[in-house]
């Protein structure tokens, strides 16, 4: 009797053990990998009229980190979730100059954030909602590498990021020929690339001659530092970004 229990009793345990494991593919769905954009906002019921020319989105990286923007400065932190809410760590943000409707729509949005909102996943769309303020967000999919003309809004080097100084321009546009041309936020300029994979090779590039100062300098010095030979690149939703061997960068997104 003894043995014919204890035969039961693996039995039910493997079975328990097989049930729990097909439990993992009911798991419930969670927004890392993607990006989603706002299609509404509403306080208290009412619609909330965003600042002009702006659009809230939140890029859910795979590394558990958030990224999220509101019309001027980036913010970023660490974030995790559980069955009921979205929690985010202390959020930093870029340093860029917007006007003061944009610079109150950066704080609104962290302060948001940072009350921990209740979250729904239902397809591709996603809803957030703490204290009578709910965000409905609609999963985006990645742009193409070739045909969007991707502005530069991020400077990264090392740990450190930064916005362009206002008024500082410098973009990129992939052909599917393999041609690239822009500007370095001072020049124009133009040469070849070839992609394959995560990697993306930039040859051949030439820019015009004209001498800019300061701001421009700079900026075109720290776009032309990332745009030599190999780099990684990743298309997340709207945004690319390309990072050399020596950790410098550039963040892009598809006008």
């Amino acid at each position: 009797m003894r043995r014919i229990a204890a035969a039961l009793l693996a039995v039910a345990a493997t079975a328990a053990g097989c049930a729990q494991a097909g439990g993992d593919d009911t798991a419930q769905p969670s927004p890392w990998g993607s990006t989603y954009t706002a299609t509404a906002v509403t306080e208290q019921g009412a619609p909330k009229r965003l600042a002009d020319g702006t659009r809230i989105e939140l890029r859910f990286m795979r590394d558990g980190r958030l990224i999220a923007t509101a019309g001027c400065n980036q913010l970023s932190g660490k974030a995790r979730i559980d069955e009921a809410r979205l929690r985010v760590d202390e959020l930093a943000s870029t340093e860029m100059g917007c006007d003061p409707a944009r610079h109150e729509q950066d704080r609104w949005l962290a302060g948001f954030l940072q009350r921990g909102p209740g979250w729904r996943l239902a397809g591709d769309r996603l809803t957030l909602d703490a204290e009578g303020t709910t965000l409905d967000l609609v999963a985006g999919t990645p742009r193409p590498l070739a045909g969007p003309r991707w502005v530069v809004d991020t400077l990264v080097k090392g740990e450190i990021a930064g916005s362009l100084p206002a008024g500082v321009e410098a973009w990129l546009t992939f052909t599917a020929d393999g041609k690239v041309s822009g500007s370095d936020g001072c020049n124009q300029l133009g040469g070849a690339y070839t992609a394959e994979g995560s990697t993306i090779r930039f040859t051949d590039l030439v820019t015009t001659k004209m001498a800019c100062q300061d701001e421009r300098a700079s900026v075109e010095s720290a776009v032309l530092q990332v745009l030599r030979g190999e780099v990684r690149s990743a298309i997340d939703g709207d945004h690319l970004t390309l990072t050399a061997p020596d950790g410098t960068g550039l963040r892009l997104r598809a006008a």
